[in-house]
């Protein structure tokens, strides 16, 4: 590793937990700087906006996330994949809960461009991960076919996003938000139910 890239990933691993523990919109590229020891000239060298700057820390977090918690490989059935799967975010929502709400912050502000489809292609393991699992149940019979199996992909783990998200706010709003937890595995057990063959 050159050590150009050596601190741009300086950076971005001090931007990333500024990011998690005190907002995007808070953090400063002042900020940034200070922690890291550099001037903001070279930040803006590197990643030429804070956007940028931030869908790169988005990126690293996401190849973070995915190494620590979405290796399938102790499962050996599709339907047990499947399970790992999903219950990989109840384990992100139980021990990473500021991950989600970086996430709820990150969709709400980032604008389209170059970077954001970078960020994009950083998710494509995921759903590899998830065919895989899929294709090997309906090998091994523990999986229902689904008729569009990439929309069922995405709508189950955008619905398993939000309601992570909405939990992991700072402020529980409603007297329904307090069952947390529970929400995310009733709404896993809702998605096995009907990935899982009779």
């Amino acid at each position: 590793m050159s050590i150009k890239q050596a601190k741009i990933d300086y950076i971005i691993s001090i931007a990333s937990d500024l990011f998690l523990s005190e907002g995007i919109e808070k953090v400063t590229i002042k900020d940034i700087t200070q922690k890291v020891g550099v001037g903001e000239a070279t930040i803006y060298r590197y990643f030429s906006t804070k956007q940028n700057l931030v869908i790169y820390a988005a990126k690293t977090m996401a190849d973070q996330i995915h190494t620590k918690y979405f290796d399938l490989s102790k499962a050996t059935t599709g339907i047990s994949k499947m399970e790992a799967f999903y219950n990989n975010f109840l384990k992100i929502y139980e021990e990473h809960p500021e991950y989600f709400r970086f996430i709820s912050e990150f969709d709400s502000i980032i604008q389209a461009d170059g970077a954001l489809e970078q960020y994009e292609d950083t998710l494509l393991p995921y759903m590899q991960d998830y065919l895989d699992a899929y294709n090997l149940g309906l090998k091994d019979g523990t999986i229902n076919k689904i008729d569009n199996i990439e929309l069922f992909y995405l709508t189950s783990t955008h619905a398993l996003m939000g309601i992570c998200k909405k939990l992991t706010m700072d402020s529980v709003v409603l007297k329904q938000d307090s069952y947390g937890k529970q929400e995310v595995e009733m709404l896993i057990d809702i998605i096995i139910y009907k990935l899982k063959t009779e």
